[in-house]
């Protein structure tokens, strides 16, 4: 089987019998034997016991919610058009639009779960009245909490929780002076006259609806997208903020394999997902239809025009114009670690299907804190609760930059594995979390035994970009330290005490580092947290 071939950008459709299976024809259109149809509904009664399916009584909620939220924006862009001095009339039609886009819009969301949400606007209602108006709006109303603004995102969002529900909220003006409420999304003139960081807000809505659009069979495709999506999680591996991938890139994975095969069901998608993807060859991209003629002259993803684009190591390409890499976050590093984790999918899938393994198998956690010799820990304090909670999704948002600027100053010899997950030290007086990233020096270099890695300077230049943050508050701090496997705080353990490495899965026992790492004296931080909060008693201003 050949995987990772392209269509180039100009290239003709394909022919009209093979269009719905995407840019090549399908590998199989072969269906269920009747041990496949078993397999598939022991598969789909472990998810429903592993709880990934929310209740009516929640799903009632949700809607619920988006119901006052799409209120709240109606009166929001009304009381900003009554106070811009437009006509009555104009105040009377003034109107804004809630889509939802993401797991709850595919249909693949479990109980828990956020709403991604984009409002759509006029013209004359900005990012900044949406950040200051509208933030000032929700942060006086008793059923949002945790309200966190990240204007300064890649696609800027507003997260909260709005009567426990959590919501990330995003926002798009559009060139109309009224939004009608039949407004179509998908299509093209939405794009015209606005930045591309308005494109990039509106186009997670345009790049599901196209999804659903371009697989076969949408119930497999859900069914098959919320196991692998659960799976990720299991196995460390679903955060596009640090260099992983996130709800779209596995969304557009998957559905790249019910093309691939239009007539298999869950369980055999599933174990055809491990295998493509185990042989992919990357860079070359992922995607579910030609990438279309340039119709408004917005920046496309081609890697023959655009050098950065040639730089993408595991370009997964949205269906929607423009066409975009949707997983340029990933690195090396994490390209490494996610394509050990397909190969040990792969192993599983085919032993259930010699009847040598269970579904259940295929779940078993990552065990992040044995896996590695060599960690960095990344503590964060602050003064309260809330200041920790925009603090941390600050923090969170650079540490892919902390990989790339390893892999740059040690030549890719020294791999990172961000781990996804953040801990607390409840035991702590103040506001704590902590990050890790395992270190592993890259395989076949067995003739430098004795290197060491000195990365100190690397973890300051890290350390000094975090502290420029625009909203940084006094007792917002950060602490990089290097700790060994067995001075792993306690706190990492919930179930309080360390399993014994001999308990380990084989597929997980792999990959050791040896040589020393001389960041700084292991094991460090909590006194380096203690002497700082100690310091900032006397001296409040950020590092800089």
């Amino acid at each position: 089987m050949v995987v990772g071939s392209w269509t180039p950008i100009g290239s003709p459709p394909p022919s009209q019998s093979s269009k719905k299976y995407g840019i090549t024809q399908p590998i199989s259109l072969a269906g269920p034997t009747d041990v496949d149809i078993q397999r598939n509904t022991e598969l789909e009664k472990l998810l429903v016991d592993l709880g990934l399916y929310e209740s009516k009584e929640e799903a009632a909620k949700r809607e619920e919610v988006l119901g006052r939220i799409s209120l709240i924006v109606k009166d929001w862009v009304k009381q900003l058009t009554r106070q811009r001095g437009y006509s009555d009339q104009m105040v009377e039609e003034a109107n804004a639009i809630i889509f939802t886009f993401g797991s709850y819009c595919l249909g693949v969301h479990g109980p828990g779960a956020d709403i991604d949400t984009l409002c759509v606007g006029p013209s004359y209602v900005n990012q900044e009245d949406f950040f200051i108006i509208l933030h000032n709006t929700l942060a006086e109303m008793e059923e949002v909490t945790e309200l966190q603004p990240v204007p300064d995102a890649h696609v800027p969002v507003m997260k909260f929780k709005f009567q426990g529900i959590s919501i990330d909220l995003l926002y798009a003006s559009i060139s109309l002076l009224v939004v009608p409420d039949d407004f179509d999304i998908s299509h093209g003139s939405v794009l015209y006259n606005i930045d591309e960081q308005t494109v990039r807000s509106l186009n997670g809505c345009r790049v599901a609806d196209q999804i659903l659009k371009l697989v076969p069979n949408v119930e497999h495709f859900r069914t098959t997208l919320r196991c692998l999506k659960f799976w990720a999680k299991r196995r460390g591996i679903y955060s596009n903020v640090t260099g992983f991938l996130g709800g779209v890139n596995w969304a557009l994975l998957v559905a790249r394999v019910c093309q691939l095969y239009p007539n298999a069901i869950p369980s055999m998608l599933v174990s055809r997902f491990f295998r493509v993807y185990t042989l992919w060859q990357w860079p070359n991209p992922v995607m579910l239809c030609p990438i279309d003629a340039d119709e408004l002259g917005l920046t496309e993803w081609d890697p023959r025009k655009n050098p950065r684009d040639r730089l993408h190591h595991m370009p997964i390409i949205t269906p929607a114009y423009p066409c975009m890499n949707s997983s340029y976050n990933v690195s090396l590093s994490t390209l490494r670690v996610m394509m050990e984790q397909f190969k040990c999918g792969n192993r599983i899938c085919q032993e259930i299907e010699l009847n040598k393994a269970q579904w259940s198998a295929l779940f078993e956690p990552y065990f992040f804190f044995e896996a590695y010799k060599n960690y960095l820990q990344v503590d964060m304090v602050a003064s309260d609760a809330d200041d920790l909670l925009i603090w941390k999704g600050w923090v969170e948002s650079r540490l892919r930059q902390l990989t790339l600027k390893i892999e740059r100053d040690t030549n890719g010899m020294l791999h990172c594995h961000p781990y996804p997950n953040e801990y607390a030290d409840t035991s702590k007086q103040f506001p704590h979390c902590a990050f890790f990233m395992g270190l592993q020096r890259k395989e076949g270099l067995s003739g430098q035994e004795g290197q060491q890695f000195d990365i100190r300077g690397t973890v300051e230049e890290f350390r000094q970009e975090i502290h420029a943050y625009t909203f940084w508050k006094p007792g917002m701090e950060i602490f990089v330290s290097h700790v060994w496997r067995k001075q792993l705080p306690a706190f990492v353990f919930p179930d309080g005490y360390k399993r014994s490495r001999s308990s380990r899965p084989l597929s997980q026992q792999a990959g050791r580092i040896s040589e020393d790492f001389s960041e700084s004296q292991p094991g460090s931080a909590e006194r380096q947290i203690k002497r700082k909060r100690d310091d900032r008693l006397e001296d409040p201003k950020p590092e800089k």
